[in-house]
């Protein structure tokens, strides 16, 4: 008998509703951080869920105030492991015009020292154009563009500085319009 042949029996059993059944499965969705179907529906698994407790600096109770703040695009990265080192505070889905038809961007804060060598361990660069991808993120006064394998910085409001970094970006093949970094 499958999970949820069981679950429809023990439901009929007790005398739950389905719209009951339903507001107690969110219940237990949200204690378990997984979507409702997760929970009952057989095709699909748990699997790479991960605990609260170790996702994120702000899940395990730290207390020391954020270094970094900024936007990763999480199709850019090839290692999911960065995510740890950051808390997210912000998902949202972009629409693009492209494929994949939508990207995934996390508004995030880190308290890792060396989080722009970290995560530019994690960019992902290819020859092709538009293989470069890169995350922008700020501490303090300081804006960070980070590459695969490249840290580039400049004081914010410091022109001569932005501009060579923005060079730099053009020598990569990213167009202006990718430059408008929030500041």
């Amino acid at each position: 008998m499958k999970l949820s042949e069981k679950i429809q029996q023990l439901r009929k059993d007790k005398g739950y509703t389905q719209e009951e059944l339903a507001e107690l499965c969110k219940v237990l969705s949200r204690i378990f951080g997984v979507s409702v179907d997760v929970l009952v529906k057989d095709e699909l698994t748990v699997g790479d869920v991960r605990e609260v407790r170790s996702c994120g600096q702000k899940a395990i109770g730290e207390s020391t105030p954020a270094i970094y703040e900024g936007l990763l695009i999480k199709e850019s990265i090839d290692d999911e492991n960065i995510l740890d080192l950051m808390e997210i505070n912000k998902v949202e889905l972009w629409k693009t015009n492209d494929r994949p038809k939508y990207w995934t961007a996390l508004t995030f804060t880190s308290r890792c020292p060396d989080f722009p060598e970290r995560i530019s361990r994690t960019m992902i660069s290819r020859e092709e154009p538009g293989g470069n991808w890169f995350v922008d993120f700020k501490a303090g006064n300081v804006k960070y563009i980070v590459f695969r394998d490249l840290v580039l910085k400049y004081t914010i409001g410091n022109e001569a500085e932005k501009r060579a970094v923005c060079d730099k970006c053009r020598e990569l093949g990213i167009p202006d319009a990718q430059m408008q970094w929030a500041e």
